[in-house]
């Protein structure tokens, strides 16, 4: 009996201190680790080890850089709600330099930068929000008398990992779009993403701005086991960037119906219908948007959700260069061309020609869905085939 209580106080204990430093009941605390654990695809009794990482671990340092952007993905980071900002940067890391939301200022800031970095050399995690300019030396931004170069190069040498946040960071978003003048074929300052930089792969999270959670699951999955989540060639983790974002898409029944809509605002817009026609890169684009959602209120909280075609702002060379309305590249199946418009002609009759010819088409569309089930789920196979035959006819037309 006495070992009865003396455990049922121990767990109260342990509810009260959860509840006291997240602001939730323990029920819920678990409930949220086991969500990021599905998340992040990890195997059934892996919320034990993210819920003992978050309650016992040491908190991660976090050296947070701001170079050529719009503070746009910081401001995404202040509208997560599971866990808020201040639970994050108090609880579950210590975010020891941050321009916009740190209160040291001046020579101070610089000097909690470089104390956090020698407490925790080898050990912190470097985030770098936005683009590094590399024309004239880096001269494009400066920082404390320091180019956006030299503090890249100097916070990555000792960091344990490096995250670029937000398109800029990750290929140089924004302002890497190469003017429409002849003879330019760089941005203004040669905009670059971190990578591109640093020489080597980094994990990266595109997005403009990208959703805070595919961070936050990224950064506890350091905390957690030590070593960051699996990623694509890119950098992109693969449990927010392994599918595209057609695939998933409340809009895709409409796509395989061929039901879409034409013209903002005409019938087809009105009705949900599928946006592909007014430009949406979804079909061309990899990230998590449908599934997870923007702002806490619901999966249906993104652009393709409220009516606007997707910018493909997770995708090099698509996002921010690729005209907005222009038709997306198809990656794993093209819309057949026997698909009916929004609104098809009812004929007198059916000719012999006629059904012969109807026939064919139904024939061809078994095939075509055949051949979309076999390649489901095979979209960075398809886009690794087109980017190796792209390479072979570019070195056959140098030759």
């Amino acid at each position: 009996m006495q070992d009865e209580g003396v455990l049922t106080c121990l767990v109260q204990g342990e509810e009260q201190e959860i509840e006291r430093r997240f602001g939730i009941s323990r029920r819920e605390f678990l409930k949220f680790c086991a969500g990021l654990a599905g998340t992040l695809g990890l195997p059934a009794g892996a919320e034990a080890a993210v819920a003992q990482a978050i309650e016992s671990a040491k908190r991660p340092s976090v050296i947070w850089l701001h170079f050529q952007e719009c503070t746009g993905c910081s401001e995404s980071l202040l509208r997560a709600e599971h866990p808020t900002l201040e639970k994050l940067i108090l609880d579950v890391i210590s975010l020891d330099y941050h321009e916009t939301l740190m209160a040291a200022a001046g020579h101070q800031a610089e000097k909690s930068r470089k104390d956090a970095m020698a407490a925790n050399k080898g050990k912190y995690l470097l985030v770098v929000e936005g683009a590094i300019p590399t024309k004239e030396q880096g001269i494009y931004c400066k920082i404390g008398g320091h180019t956006a170069l030299e503090l890249l190069k100097e916070c990555a040498a000792d960091a344990a990992a490096v995250i670029a946040i937000g398109s800029c960071a990750s290929w140089g978003g924004m302002p890497s779009t190469v003017p429409s003048i002849p003879g330019w074929d760089t941005s203004p300052t040669g905009a670059a993403g971190v990578s591109e930089v640093l020489g080597k792969t980094v994990v990266t999270i595109p997005g403009c701005p990208p959703n805070p959670y595919n961070f936050l699951a990224t950064a506890v999955h350091f905390l957690t086991f030590g070593t960051l989540p699996a990623t694509d060639k890119l950098g992109r983790p693969l449990f927010a960037y392994g599918r595209l974002i057609h695939e998933n898409c409340e809009r895709r029944a409409h796509f395989d119906a061929g039901r879409f809509a034409m013209a903002f605002g005409d019938e087809g817009h009105r009705k949900g219908y599928c946006l592909y026609k007014l430009g949406c890169k979804g079909p061309e684009t990899y990230a998590n948007c449908p599934t997870l959602g923007f702002g806490d209120v619901g999966e249906s909280n993104w652009p393709v959700g409220c009516g606007h075609p997707c910018i493909g702002c997770t995708e090099k060379g698509v996002g921010f260069a690729k005209p907005i309305h222009a038709m997306a590249k198809m990656l794993n199946v093209a819309p057949p061309l026997q698909y009916p418009r929004i609104t098809e002609d009812v004929g007198k009759g059916v000719s012999f020609a006629s059904a012969a010819a109807l026939a064919a088409i139904a024939g061809a569309a078994a095939g075509g869905a055949a051949m979309l089930a076999r390649n489901l789920g095979l979209s960075h196979q398809a886009a690794e085939l087109e980017k190796a035959k792209e390479g072979k006819a570019k070195t056959q037309a140098e030759a």
